[in-house]
């Protein structure tokens, strides 16, 4: 099988696992000759079998223009596909192998979004090399915004250690540079197993009692019922048990508040903060005290459950489902490393997010 081929059957390979790849989050490029071919910003790796996710781009240009030390270079698309180049393009061409990937996988986030990471990567591949040895070399760089920030740091970070294979990406993620899928996937594989975490166990889901028969006092009493929007329709619940977790258990609801922001991935999806409320009497007064307010997407309620308005897309329902996966990885005591307000601020006001953010209606 061609390089590509085989690259693009790996990227549908990993999107179809969501403890890997969420959405359209996620990148993949393949080095032939002065030609790279990254995936396109707003595709899904899944479906890489099904369409052309990979663009075509001059590599020459971009390293020449990376050699001054011009790093806000913008891509020069090799065709005319309609498709534009993943808004980490240039990260893809400092790398020096032919084979890079992305990923926002759940095991390394967990670790990746905890205070101190670097140091304890460092302690768990101590403890983990055994017969394999040590991992290739690898960068740990703080959190930096997608796109031109976090290439002056990988660049920064190959200028001191050009050999680097692995970089680690504070509260966003990991990159893998190799010579093919095959070997990148050898070093993906390693490091899900060094950090893998057991998530904690979940909160049994109780059935909602049934409405109690008139006359009947020793009925239950009913389940809340769901919040309804302004036009009388009721919210949907998030057909997801694990989802759902971020309501019924109680640590999980109390870091809401706390641990929203915790890559940007999510907080472009799913907005700067949570609408938490203790009841839906509790929503409902709330929103008649602000009657201007927008109606929100997504919910949660207390011991009741996670709700979603209509148009509330598949890309945004991965990126919750992946925010429940690595708090489940969380020790309850443990604190998190957050996005501040001014790195909120500029995810929320880039055109690059806003584009891809599109995409995925």
């Amino acid at each position: 099988m061609k390089p590509r081929a085989t690259l693009s059957d790996y990227c549908a390979n990993l999107g179809a696992d969501r403890l890997l790849v969420q959405g359209a989050g996620g990148n993949a490029s393949w080095k032939d000759g002065a030609t790279l071919w990254v995936k396109a910003s707003g595709t899904w790796l899944a479906e890489a079998r099904r369409r052309d996710i990979l663009v075509p781009v001059d590599l020459a240009h971009l390293r020449a223009a990376a050699a001054a030390g011009q790093l806000d270079v913008a891509p020069r698309p090799l065709g005319d596909s309609g498709l534009r180049p993943s808004i980490e393009t240039l990260l893809h061409a400092l790398m020096p192998q032919p084979v890079v990937l992305h990923l926002h996988a759940v095991e390394l986030l967990a670790q990746l979004v905890r205070p101190g990471f670097a140091e304890r990567l460092r302690a768990l591949e101590h403890a983990g090399q055994g017969a394999a040895g040590p991992l290739p070399p690898w960068l740990a760089l703080a959190y930096h915004k997608p796109g031109l920030p976090l290439a002056r740091a990988v660049a920064e970070g190959l200028r001191r250690q050009p050999d680097t294979q692995i970089v680690f990406l504070q509260n966003h993620g990991v990159v893998i540079g190799a010579t093919d899928a095959g070997a990148v996937d050898a070093i993906l594989r390693r490091l899900l197993r060094l950090c893998a975490t057991p998530p904690r166990q979940p909160v049994p889901i109780t059935v909602p009692a049934p409405a109690p028969v008139a006359g009947d006092m020793d009925a239950p009493a009913p389940a809340l019922a769901p919040p309804r929007a302004s036009d009388g329709r009721p919210m949907a619940p998030i057909p997801d048990d694990g989802v759902q977790q971020l309501a019924l258990d109680p640590q999980l609801f109390e870091r809401l508040e706390r641990d929203w922001a915790i890559c940007p991935d999510h907080v472009v999806f799913l907005g700067a903060a949570p609408r938490r409320h203790d009841s839906s009497a509790d929503f409902h007064a709330a929103q008649a005290a602000c009657r201007h307010a927008p109606w929100p997407e997504l919910l949660f309620i207390r011991a009741a459950g996670v709700y979603m308005s209509d148009g509330f897309s598949a890309a945004k329902l991965a990126q919750l489902r992946c925010y429940y996966d690595v708090l489940a990885r969380q020790d309850e005591h443990r604190p998190l490393t957050v996005l501040d307000q001014a790195q909120l601020a500029e995810l929320l006001d880039w055109d690059a997010e806003k584009y891809r953010l599109a995409l995925s209606r």
